[in-house]
């Protein structure tokens, strides 16, 4: 009977894993909690570490994912392993109006123009196995062509293969750049956000806009785990680390994105929803970014706004003066 149970808890957690959720400006519902599925099965030839090494593959993983009850899935061209979530997809039985499905078009395709990322959302639907998708994003701001990337994504919403559209890794001035060219209005921004990359006046700026932010890098690559304040609060709340780092995010509206290839963390790390920070606790968590952090976040985005195109190494068009805090 006891190795019933333990068998059926997955479908059990599933059943009883209620989400919150935040209006987009679309008026979409999108879910509070999100699974990042980025080196999950598959490491991009291109990814800072390209030599590590996974464990499981994407499929087996996304099975878990899906039986522990996730319900948005965040995917990207980049991540190289559509397929494996397509058959996760396929085979979870989950239906399909029950799943948010967020994907982003890389920099290679931004820059090769409007033919190529149409076909890659061709591809990413045919491998994702659905017939839509929830949420695509513009991965990053690539210089000078951007813009007609999201225009491209209007078209593509217009037919209905694109539910909403949105974006990623853009800081305000990219945003004020795109602006004046959209008819239909980005609904979400992702970027890195995080007690000790705590962008406080992009955050505001953003949210003030209407865009629903999306955190990746949450739990800080599991860097911070140790750290005193994390620990202390942690302690006080009967909580690990990794819950009050999801639960400082989802407590601002944000939508907190964790992975783990490990069933018992992808349990852990949704537990967000049942204990509430102090006005302390928040103010002391919003202290930790140093000016150390600030200058890795500017490095990466100079780097990364440009990875994988023609302009990798002259960085031309890269703005190299923006709103970092």
């Amino acid at each position: 009977r006891i190795c019933r149970r333990l068998k059926n808890l997955p479908r059990l957690l599933a059943a009883k894993m209620e989400v919150p959720t935040t209006k987009m400006v679309n008026g979409v519902e999108h879910p509070l909690l999100g699974f990042g599925t980025y080196k999950v099965g598959v490491v991009p030839a291109s990814a800072s570490d390209s030599t590590a090494k996974v464990g499981r593959t994407t499929a087996e993983v996304l099975k878990d994912v899906l039986e522990v009850g996730y319900r948005c899935l965040d995917c990207a061209q980049f991540y190289g392993n559509a397929v494996g979530v397509g058959n996760a997809i396929a085979a979870c039985g989950v239906p399909r109006d029950q799943l948010f499905i967020i994907d982003k078009v890389w920099n290679d395709t931004v820059y090769a123009g409007p033919d190529a990322i149409r076909a890659q959302v061709e591809k990413s639907l045919k491998e994702l196995q659905i017939e839509y998708i929830d949420l695509y994003l513009v991965h990053w701001p690539v210089p000078g062509k951007h813009i007609d990337a999201y225009k491209t994504l209007e078209a593509l919403h217009g037919e209905g293969k694109i539910r909403s559209i949105g974006l990623s890794n853009y800081s305000i001035e990219d945003y004020e750049e795109l602006k004046p060219h959209v008819t239909v209005p980005p609904v979400s921004n992702q970027f890195e956000i995080n007690p000790f990359v705590f962008r406080k006046n992009t955050i505001a700026y953003f949210q003030k806009e209407g865009l629903v932010l999306h955190s990746y890098r949450t739990l800080r690559q599991g860097k911070e785990m140790g750290n005193p304040v994390l620990v202390e609060i942690a302690k006080r709340h009967g909580k690990t680390v990794a819950q009050v780092l999801g639960r400082w995010c989802v407590q601002q509206g944000i939508v907190y994105i964790p992975k783990s290839e490990k069933k018992e963390r992808m349990i852990e790390n949704a537990g967000v929803f049942d204990f509430v920070l102090s006005e302390a606790d928040m103010t002391a968590l919003g202290e930790l970014t140093t000016p150390e952090s600030i200058a890795e976040f500017k490095g990466l985005y100079e780097k990364c706004t440009v990875r994988d195109t023609p302009l990798a190494e002259s960085r031309v068009g890269v703005k190299t003066s923006i709103t970092y805090d």
